[in-house]
């Protein structure tokens, strides 16, 4: 079933559009980042685009808020991107070793929005239960976001676009991806998760992004371990054909373990 955005799982743990930010009171065009509460929280757009720094200075990035359906402002403001959904025009496609992917069909500037990954949005234990129903041959789409917090704590997203999804699900992993993840917050904590365009891309490109959250985050940040010798029967093989690809695709034990 196609879906846009992200809908609430099965289990019920959780309503993505349930709306529990308060609204900004600007009543201006578009909002200022020192008198809006909502761009003051943390991240903000240049223009169209996700500000990108030339390097990464900081350990970690700042979250994105987005205005929302309570603020005054318009719905032409500059802080209301992602809840636009998809503006490009992309294609699926068969690949020749990765069955489908999606690629480019107009030319994407660095730091533009391209697309959600929607699915279902779960919570930790249904996650696990889907994991550990699926036999080797199957394919997982069950993403696990985590955020780290300036405290240690860690926010968890679960996301499933096997039975609900949009196009986000055809994209394949790469170890040198040219679109990265970002959490981006509209109406409440239940993040979008937002692909971005790493570097500008050609009309014709297959878009991909690191599956693991290795890229655009400081190592250590995922939870990928590196598996046993007798681990690698069980992974599927990478095909992203880069310079350096790891020869198999991230693996993530967290939703395989039992209490």
């Amino acid at each position: 079933q196609y879906s846009p955005e992200s809908v609430a799982g099965a289990d019920g743990e959780l309503e993505p559009s349930a709306v529990t930010f308060p609204g900004c009171p600007c009543r201006s065009r578009s909002c200022e980042p020192r008198q809006c509460p909502c761009l003051s929280r943390g991240h903000n757009y240049s223009g169209p685009r996700l500000r990108l720094p030339e390097r990464q200075e900081q350990r970690f990035s700042s979250p994105v808020f987005e205005c929302n359906s309570l603020c005054c402002c318009g719905e032409r403001c500059q802080n209301r991107l992602v809840q636009r959904g998809l503006q490009l025009r992309l294609q699926v496609f068969r690949t020749r070793s990765k069955g489908w992917g999606v690629r480019a069909l107009e030319p994407i500037p660095r730091g533009s929005f391209v697309c959600e990954y929607a699915g279902e949005v779960l919570g930790f234990a249904e996650a696990q239960r889907r994991i550990q129903a699926q036999t080797p041959q199957e394919p997982n789409y069950i993403i696990a976001v985590r955020e780290h917090l300036h405290d240690g704590r860690v926010m968890e997203t679960f996301v499933d676009p096997t039975r609900v999804g949009n196009v986000g699900r055809f994209l394949n992993h790469s170890c040198e991806p040219n679109l990265f993840m970002v959490p981006v917050r509209v109406d409440s904590m239940v993040p979008k998760l937002a692909l971005f365009a790493a570097t500008d891309i050609s009309a014709g490109e297959e878009l991909s992004y690191d599956y693991s959250g290795r890229s655009h985050n400081v190592p250590g940040a995922s939870r990928e371990h590196k598996p046993q010798e007798e681990e690698n029967s069980l992974r599927k093989p990478c095909y992203c054909g880069s310079r350096n690809c790891a020869a198999f695709l991230p693996w993530d034990s967290s939703l395989f373990s039992t209490p």
